[in-house]
């Protein structure tokens, strides 16, 4: 049994007298320390998809179909103090904004030692040691000063550590991690991943990394989901899929990355934008910027088959 089994979901917004639906069917299954990477651009559902596991769709959104099951228990039925006793405990998240995430009146301390104290029975002497346990452990220099200082006396860099931190006080089995390392710069970035990486590691952490960064998943997921207007259109073994793309848009995404590209050349890019939840065509939502699209793409959603969802590459395997 998996660690974390998504099926069918959808998440939904009204807009007048109907629904326009953000997620619209991803399945996703996560194992035991397994690290998954959900790529896709702005608007794909990466986000919404973190969203919904947790279940902080603000209203008036709501999911409106499909389950997540997550140690074998439905999390869609648990009430409000169940789906507490889950969020920040046994699945955690790290936001891509520390100073969204961390109240700027309060030391990094108070926070911490209020995290270890809503999910454990403990003094607050021992959540004060366990915290600068975890200061240490994600490399914080001085960890025994840094844990009274305010949100605003730290770099970036350190803040995202201090919300890694964070993530890892309560032991959690799965972590959640949306776009870590965005506000940051390219050698920090570096170093947040390879942090990242090795905590899982060392505690066998589930991970769901959701980024638009291909070149971050390629370092440190194990198998990679891509998204596109609210669905899943290409998942497989990270490395394998990255090496032999089949979906068009994953190509694309490939296509458009600098070092694919020949020194003085122009870089290739995807023609159009993904379209809005309120104006989505009908088949395949990628076939307005598809060089493949034919008339079947516009009459027909296509099905997830074989890890990937593309008309042409089902018939392709089937000729």
């Amino acid at each position: 049994m998996a660690l974390l089994e998504i099926r069918d979901l959808h998440v939904a917004f009204p807009r007048g007298r109907h629904e326009v639906e953000a997620l619209r069917g991803v399945d996703l299954t996560l194992e035991r320390g397994e690290r998954l990477g959900v790529v896709g651009e702005s608007g794909a559902g990466k986000s919404m998809l973190a969203f919904a596991i947790l279940n902080l769709i603000s209203a008036p959104g709501r999911i409106s179909g499909g389950s997540i099951r997550f140690d074998g228990q439905d999390l869609l039925a648990l009430s409000e103090p169940g789906i507490r006793h889950i969020r920040g405990n046994r699945i955690s998240m790290i936001f891509q904004d520390p100073m969204m995430t961390l109240n700027p009146v309060l030391t990094i301390g108070t926070q911490m030692v209020e995290t270890l104290q809503a999910h454990r029975d403990i003094s607050k002497a021992e959540a004060r040691r366990l915290s600068v346990e975890r200061l240490r452990q994600v490399s914080i220099p001085s960890a025994e000063k840094r844990i009274d200082a305010y949100p605003h006396e730290l770099s970036g860099g350190l803040l995202q550590r201090v919300v890694i931190a964070i993530a890892l006080l309560t032991e959690p089995e799965i972590i959640i991690a949306d776009e870590p390392t965005t506000a940051l710069d390219v050698t920090i970035q570096a170093e947040i991943m390879a942090l990242i990486l090795r905590l899982c590691r060392d505690n066998n952490v589930g991970l769901v990394l959701i980024t638009h960064d291909l070149g971050v998943v390629a370092e440190v997921t194990e198998r990679l989901m891509i998204m596109y207007a609210g669905l899943v259109v290409e998942q497989g073994p990270t490395h394998a899929l990255i090496a032999a793309p089949r979906h068009p848009y994953t190509k694309g995404l490939l296509g458009a990355l600098p070092q694919n590209t020949l020194p003085g050349a122009r870089l290739a890019q995807i023609p159009g934008a993904m379209p809005p939840i309120t104006a989505l065509p009908t088949g395949c939502a990628f076939h307005p910027r598809c060089a493949l699209a034919s008339d079947v793409c516009t009459a027909r959603l296509p099905d997830l088959h074989d890890g990937v969802a593309c008309h042409h590459v089902v018939r392709e395997a089937a000729g």
